[in-house]
């Protein structure tokens, strides 16, 4: 099959093959899978142009809704959160987008600082699961409905406070908007990889279970990348330049495999335990931090 804007010719299934796959793996852990699927497009399908980027975003709008809707289904959706990421993150991928279309056409420079501060973040995932196997304070999976629902507590400008498993956990809304604000802008310049440093965020540094952050994170991916995609196409018009419009056949088939995967991967990810999911976790946010790196110097 052939899709016209971005030039791949392939297997009508292989892109929505390749997006089940992600979305179940990453989605577990907070992540869309868009951070896989774009080295996917560009080393494996070819999609080099700029279009590449829109249309990973493109493959985030299609895909989300699934996970989400079974975060909510289990009563594991933490809205406050997803609020505050959105608040911040929004016009942080607005601002993104025109940098990258302004100023990265060649995003290497953004790739190197990513890698640097995904590879940070990562070794502080590694170094809380050791800590936490001393301490022996890992949680279990949370398999019944009851034990895995999240009750909101607290709601201010200060702090926002919920329970989860019998134990009370909060952040402040505030440096999270602008921590939300800045993964935005690399969201909107890159097309991937806002979650893959927010997700570890929220669980390394602000010390919150990966089951009640993994819903919040894949709302605001929504929403983040809807605009985005908004973006990039009204640019597309406005500049009169096809090569920043998203290939939105070949999104729609990403889409649609990512849509069921990450659907099973929320599903999934009720049976696997708090280390289990910070380890793979790690191992991604590691993986795609050492691509990063390496990519600014190859």
């Amino acid at each position: 099959m052939h899709f016209p804007i971005s030039g791949v010719d392939g297997p009508v299934w292989l892109p929505a093959l390749a997006a089940f796959a992600a979305a179940t793996v990453c989605v577990p852990a907070g992540l869309s899978g868009g951070i896989l699927l774009l080295p996917f497009q560009m080393s494996v399908l070819g999609f080099v142009t700029p279009a590449v980027t829109p249309t990973n975003l493109l493959y985030n709008v299609f895909s989300t809704p699934g996970g989400v809707l079974r975060f909510v289904r289990e009563h594991r959706m933490l809205w406050p959160l997803a609020a505050t990421i959105m608040a911040g993150s929004l016009p942080g991928v607005l601002l993104g987008t025109f940098v990258r279309l302004r100023y990265l056409p060649d995003p290497r420079t953004i790739r190197l600082f990513s890698g640097a501060v995904l590879l940070w973040l990562a070794i502080r995932l590694f170094w809380s699961l050791r800590w936490a196997a001393r301490a022996k304070t890992v949680q279990a999976p949370v398999a019944h409905a009851t034990a895995s629902a999240l009750k909101t507590t607290s709601v201010s400008l200060a702090r926002i406070e919920y329970e989860f498993q019998g134990r009370c956990y909060g952040f402040r809304p505030g440096p999270l908007a602008a921590v939300s604000l800045g993964v935005g802008m690399l969201f909107g310049a890159y097309g991937a990889g806002g979650n893959a440093i927010l997700a570890p965020y929220l669980v390394s540094l602000l010390r919150l279970p990966p089951h009640t952050v993994a819903g919040a994170t894949l709302a605001g991916t929504f929403v983040t990348s809807f605009a985005g995609v908004c973006a990039f196409e009204g640019a597309g018009y406005l500049t009169n330049h096809a090569a920043v419009h998203p290939d939105w056949l070949l999104g729609a088939m990403f889409g649609f495999g990512g849509l069921l995967g990450a659907y099973a991967g929320a599903w999934l990810q009720r049976f696997l335990s708090e280390a289990w999911i910070k380890l793979s976790l790690g191992f991604m946010v590691f993986v795609i931090a050492l691509k990063y790196i390496s990519a600014y110097f190859l």
